[in-house]
């Protein structure tokens, strides 16, 4: 398995962990702090690992997909994805979800 299938395989698995987290931090009665931390904290884990995997692999070769983010711009653009979507995430969580749960 080489490096590029490694970190592809990791932020994979790091944003399934993401999803996971976050529709598990609410349940019926009340939510669970810690587990909407960690749900943000392995978005922004995948956010890294997917731009550390284009700066050091994009241009080679070795993957199509990885080669698209041949320029600084495309690459930190990966990181200002990460960052709206966390924000956008967090204010659906703020404005929608949480009301819910304080006026029980």
């Amino acid at each position: 398995m080489t490096s590029v299938m490694l970190f592809s395989l990791a932020a994979a698995v790091f944003f399934v962990a993401h999803v996971f987290l976050l529709f598990t931090s609410f349940g019926r009665e009340s939510y669970s702090k810690l587990k909407y931390l960690w749900s943000h904290l392995t978005l922004w884990i995948c956010g890294i690992l997917v731009f550390t995997l284009t700066s050091l692999y994009a241009g080679t070769g070795e993957s199509a997909i990885v080669d698209v983010f041949d320029t600084p711009v495309k690459r930190w653009l990966i990181l200002v994805v990460t960052a709206a979507l966390s924000i956008v995430a967090h204010t659906i969580v703020r404005r929608l979800v949480l009301p819910r749960y304080q006026a029980k």
